[in-house]
């Protein structure tokens, strides 16, 4: 399980390889109006961007809405190493003649949100809460970090399940993800064939998916659970409220942020 922030680079396969949507021009409009003229004194990172618009359109729709806007020179845009490995590409108004001393700020709390350590705290709570409420709904823990099940063993790559569970009889390959970016298409893809070769059920629960992975999980015979908002641990709520003040995201344990 993941719960990091990453690089807001669009994946090949779900952004530079795709042909053109025609939400992207939706996107556009919205992204201008809703964002950059509501907020012209702010600055944005892309996660953020993606995240603050994810109800009405996916990661790699924003994504390639903000590379258009950022060419074509209607919005003000710069990618900026925040620490070494660490690569983020900021978003302004041109209206924002200040937006170098936001982007420090921003940049200093996107490196601390972006520390190993958070990732794995962030990983360890989301399975520790799902850990604690699944069996209050039936659900029964079997095993964990799984490639093998009841003589079938999978041999392919070198991933694991975090879980199986079961309920009523029949047992659920469950992954979870408390992690602000979608699942890697290929970790889908890849998951789902761990459970058909296991002969299990797919479950997962994640914060947030698109649609078309959704739909990828129900072809599967499986479930998607979403609870959209990202899970944070004892000792990190000043964290949180940081990020929720500062980049308008509405996190489980801060409440909601004063921007939207």
């Amino acid at each position: 399980m993941t719960g990091g922030w990453y690089p807001d680079e669009p994946d090949p396969e779900e952004a530079v390889g795709r042909p053109r949507d025609r939400e992207i021009d939706e996107a556009r409009d919205t992204l201008l109006r809703d964002i950059f003229a509501a907020q012209p004194d702010r600055v944005f990172y892309g996660r953020q961007i993606e995240l603050l618009v994810e109800r009405r359109f996916f990661h790699w729709i924003t994504t390639r809405a903000l590379g258009e806007l950022a060419a074509e020179g209607r919005i003000g845009s710069r990618v900026t190493e925040i620490r070494k490995g660490l690569v983020v590409r900021f978003y302004w108004s041109r209206r924002n003649r200040y937006w170098r001393r936001a982007a420090a700020r921003i940049g200093e709390l996107v490196s601390e949100y972006a520390q190993d350590r958070v990732g794995h705290a962030l990983g360890n709570h989301g399975e520790m809460m799902l850990d604690a409420a699944l069996p209050k709904v039936g659900f029964m823990p079997r095993a964990e970090d799984v490639q093998e099940w009841e003589g079938r063993r999978w041999e392919k790559t070198g991933h694991d399940l975090d879980r199986v569970i079961e309920r009523d009889g029949v047992s659920y390959g469950v992954e979870i993800k408390n992690a602000l970016d979608y699942i890697e298409r290929d970790e889908l893809v890849t998951k789902l064939a761990m459970c058909a070769e296991l002969r299990l059920r797919p479950l997962f629960i994640m914060r947030f998916a698109p649609k078309n992975y959704i739909e990828m999980v129900r072809q599967a015979g499986g479930f998607t659970l979403l609870f959209e908002y990202q899970m944070y641990p004892p000792g990190y709520e000043d964290l949180a409220r940081r990020l929720r003040d500062e980049l308008g995201l509405w996190l489980a344990g801060a409440g909601r942020p004063e921007h939207t």
